[in-house]
């Protein structure tokens, strides 16, 4: 994995978390870096869910499967966050 790969994936983490962060906004005060994280997580978590359901989504290619499974995995991500008061 190279620097590119490693800034890719950061940048589409950061969408990702802005995104869900959009969806579902709350005063969580938290930085570019903790959203960062959230997408980041989420996608991981979208790819596990739609492997599972038997839809092709793997973290090498960029569609728009894959990119709405990782928004929706990103907004798991936050609920459990929220439920376990991390971010509130």
């Amino acid at each position: 994995m190279n620097w590119e790969t490693l800034l890719i994936w950061g940048a589409l983490g950061l969408v990702i978390g802005i995104i869900a962060k959009y969806i579902m906004p709350g005063k969580d005060g938290v930085g570019i870096i903790t959203t960062s994280l959230v997408g980041l997580v989420g996608s991981v978590v979208g790819v596990f869910v739609a492997s599972f359901l038997g839809m092709t989504a793997s973290f090498g290619e960029i569609s728009i499967i894959g990119l709405l499974f990782s928004v929706a995995g990103a907004l798991i991500v936050l609920v459990i966050l929220k439920l376990i008061k991390i971010i509130v």
